[in-house]
């Protein structure tokens, strides 16, 4: 076959009613429980798709439907076993590109000649064919994990898809080196394992791994400790997450350089060249936040052991150890306000001497440093006089 009639092959089956263009997907290797083989742990995706490469998805269905295997993609998920049959009749199809195969060419077709390979030594009941039809609430433990890597590697934004019942989905497991295990299998095993000097050093238990267990960071990114960051998290290029009380959840992170030595919780985002300040922490949505997820603004500085809970626009500070959340009472002179507003034209000045706002008044706008009066304890509002920026060598 020639590329010439590849692209008729994949544009015929384009248009038969057996092709569903896909939102997402990607071949995974899955672990099964100790206890029962039948009930997964994990999926892994060595490349995954997303809002991309439909010539390879036509390909990947086209292969899934000659070699037999069952085949219906009416719903929003469609998972099929990977066989040889499948690899072969994909490969055959992807034969332009065999040759040019490598690097960050033809992903999609390095994942079938590496499949192709473990096919000789094993057999290949571990892989699963996933597919991400629509951005519906995931029911499988692929769909969960397809939608992880998507966050994580970037080609999906943050808090752009649908997680909805993914921690009912995902189950608690013990992470040994990387590879989960089934307490129930921990249990039942307990005492051999013991007696024989052989129980595991478990790193820790969770529903989600850790976000080095899957993603590879850009060159210029930093993480200390990789048991800041959890998987679904995302780390723009030039990110710096520093040891000690630093933490990213999933469905949360940054998105241009920043560092962090505070914590990003779950549905928290922080913009480029901000400074997340030791023990500062973003308040998530199951947090204080009312269910809103906050977003940090470019070049904003949260002071050590800050909290904040609402969002914050570009160029804002926060003192360490106060807390800016939606109802704390914060005192903005008149001139500050008329200040304030130039740069916010949505921010209403009052006119009285000084005016008493709520945090949440104040959410997402630009240019406020918020501090403590230390004489009154009252908190402060003031139009930001210092630009903040990050240390080019360390990022």
């Amino acid at each position: 076959m020639d590329i010439a009639e590849y692209e008729k092959a994949v544009e015929a089956f384009q248009k038969s009613g057996d092709y569903k263009e896909p939102i997402a997907f990607g071949i995974a290797r899955v672990d099964r429980a100790r206890s029962d083989q039948n009930r997964l742990l994990q999926a892994t995706f060595a490349h995954i798709n997303y809002k991309e490469n439909y010539k390879s998805a036509a390909v990947y269905l086209n292969a899934l439907k000659l070699s037999g295997e069952p085949y219906d993609i009416s719903g929003a998920e469609f998972i099929a076993s990977v066989s040889a049959r499948f690899i072969n009749e994909a490969l055959n199809l992807f034969e332009p590109f065999i040759d040019e195969a490598a690097g960050e060419r033809h992903k999609n077709v390095q994942v079938l000649l590496n499949l192709a390979d473990i096919g000789k030594e094993r057999a290949l009941g571990d892989y699963r064919a996933v597919f991400l039809f629509a951005d519906e609430a995931p029911k499988t433990i692929e769909a969960v994990y397809l939608k992880l890597y998507a966050l994580s590697s970037g080609k999906a934004a943050l808090r752009s898809l649908n997680l909805d019942g993914s921690f009912g989905i995902l189950p608690n497991v013990a992470w040994i080196d990387g590879e989960p295990v089934d307490l129930e299998w921990l249990r039942e095993n307990e005492i051999a394992l013991k007696l024989r000097g052989e129980f595991p050093n478990i790193d820790f238990i969770d529903k989600f791994p850790r976000y080095l267990r899957h993603i590879i960071p850009a060159d210029n990114t930093r993480i200390l400790d990789g048991s800041k960051v959890r998987f679904g998290a995302h780390l723009a290029a030039g990110t710096t997450i520093m040891p000690g009380a630093s933490y990213v959840n999933f469905n949360a992170g940054t998105i241009g350089a920043s560092m962090v030595e505070g914590r990003i919780s779950s549905s928290a985002v922080v913009g480029a060249g901000s400074d997340i300040g030791g023990g500062a922490s973003i308040l998530g949505v199951l947090s204080g936040t009312s269910g809103k997820p906050v977003t940090i603004g470019k070049n904003t500085l949260l002071g050590a052991n800050s909290v904040t809970g609402i969002p914050l626009g570009d160029g804002c500070i926060v003192d360490a150890g106060i807390a800016v959340l939606e109802g704390a009472k914060i005192a903005v002179s008149d001139k500050e306000a008329i200040e304030i507003a130039k740069i916010n034209p949505s921010f209403h000045v009052s006119g009285e001497k000084t005016q008493i706002v709520k945090g949440g008044d104040l959410a997402g706008l630009h240019g406020i440093h918020y501090r403590v009066n230390s004489q009154t304890g009252q908190m402060q509002a003031f139009r930001s006089k210092r630009e903040v920026k990050l240390n080019a060598e360390l990022h």
